[in-house]
């Protein structure tokens, strides 16, 4: 009984770890797709998890460029939700294409009905039309996150480091996953960062890893107790 009972704690915790894993090193706010094309009306995503426990998202405010304004800004219905186009005039005026653009749409704010929040364990999507998409590098897409607890997270950090990174719409430039990004050129930088980081825990991407491997340690555990429980008395 005692075997049967360790082997079962052995793989429900290594299960935990396996799931937690992934979890770690992706629950935050991000735009799908990442890359767009300059000129081009897109369709772009937020994708939005709660990360409270005890809590649920009510409200999501997505803020819009002003020196590159979007002429076209259109939300897709979601059920429970209700979306509001927020127009207000810009710091200066700009040009797009033949016509300059005074005023634009500058965030996009959904706000959950009762009963529609997003709880713990749930991701929303937010889709947007946008267009036409401006001829530059990669636009930063910060967001507010609103809790029914009265909390705020706001997804607004810019680089490597961020521990509330912003979505980001890639154009001109290249979208980079700053977790597995690396080149011939620096490759020996990059082993060199690899093993200064793997005593740092407060990395996502390192607690994934530290967590991964514990979950594959404790379910090969787990399979050789259960083999071991199964096993007639005297053998």
């Amino acid at each position: 009984m005692k075997r049967t009972t360790m082997s079962t704690i052995a793989i429900t915790a290594g299960l935990a770890l396996a799931v937690a894993a992934p979890l770690a090193a992706s629950a935050h706010v991000s735009v799908d797709p990442t890359q767009s094309e300059a000129g081009s009306y897109s369709v772009i995503t937020f994708r939005v998890p709660n990360e409270s426990e005890t809590a649920g998202t009510t409200r999501v405010e997505v803020s819009l460029p002003t020196d590159t304004p979007f002429t076209s800004v259109r939300y897709v219905p979601v059920a429970g939700w209700t979306a509001e186009l927020v127009r207000s005039t810009l710091p200066e005026p700009v040009t797009v294409g033949e016509s300059e653009i005074t005023e634009a749409v500058t965030s996009v704010i959904w706000t959950a009905d009762p009963g529609a929040e997003i709880v713990a364990g749930e991701l929303q999507l937010f889709p947007l039309s946008v267009g036409p998409v401006p001829d530059t590098g990669s636009i930063v897409l910060p967001t507010e996150q609103t809790y029914n607890d009265g909390s705020v997270v706001s997804w607004s950090e810019t680089g490597e480091d961020a521990e509330h990174p912003a979505p980001v719409l890639y154009i001109n430039d290249t979208a980079v996953d700053h977790h597995d990004a690396a080149t011939a050129d620096d490759s020996h930088e990059d082993d060199e960062l690899a093993i200064s980081a793997a005593g740092d825990t407060d990395s996502p991407d390192v607690l994934a890893r530290v967590l991964g491997i514990g979950g594959l340690v404790l379910g090969a555990i787990a399979l050789v107790l259960a083999v071991i429980a199964r096993r007639p008395a005297g053998q």
